[in-house]
């Protein structure tokens, strides 16, 4: 795998989902989509927003799970609420807890309403320094840092400038390269022994 490179298997940067940091929630789904059909040639969908500032540099990502967690009613005491497990809290008990929040949350329509004109800066995920990866280096190293995060993608620099993104390394297309490799290394093994 020391001679493939990212460059080869990212996904450009031009090529990718993306919107301004004044986007709503709604906008950011909308793109989304509209990056899903436009990229339908390749069977791995893309599964994020990266979201730009007014200088077109990437300052966070919203996730399909963001998009989701967005949707979900809290209040100041959910997340306490529901971090029970450590106190001994089984999890039978802590589901009936959250059943009897979400009983008491609004219609669905009212949450679809509120959430989707909210600011995507509400719920975007910023990146830390673990997921850049420079264009040139080795995909097995690429391999390495996608499990040590463990993260779906990574965001591809040309250089050490993390400011000069160039596109994104997701994990489906390094899977996607690692299995096709290991398949074709398994058919020349099996043609030598055939011949052999």
């Amino acid at each position: 795998m020391k001679k493939y490179i990212v460059r080869d298997f990212m996904v450009p940067i031009s090529e990718y989902a993306t919107v301004a940091e004044s986007a709503t929630l709604y906008e950011s789904v909308l793109a989304l989509e509209k990056a899903q059909e436009d990229y339908a040639k390749n069977r791995y969908s893309h599964r994020a927003v990266l979201v730009m500032n007014a200088d077109k540099r990437v300052i966070g990502k919203l996730s399909q799970l963001d998009f989701l967690c967005a949707l979900e009613q809290k209040d100041n005491n959910y997340d306490r609420a529901f971090n029970l497990s450590h106190l001994g809290f089984s999890s039978k008990a802590i589901a009936s807890h959250k059943e009897q929040h979400r009983k008491r949350t609004p219609p669905i329509n009212e949450i679809y309403e509120k959430a989707t004109m909210s600011s995507i800066t509400k719920f975007m995920q910023p990146h830390s320094h673990e997921e850049y990866i420079e264009d040139t280096t080795s995909l097995d190293i690429a391999v390495h840092q996608l499990n040590a995060g463990p993260y779906l993608s990574l965001l591809v620099t040309k250089g050490p400038d993390t400011e000069n993104i160039v596109g994104v390394l997701r994990l489906a297309d390094v899977f996607s390269v690692v299995f096709n490799a290991m398949k074709k290394y398994e058919s020349t093994i099996t043609d030598r022994t055939d011949t052999g």
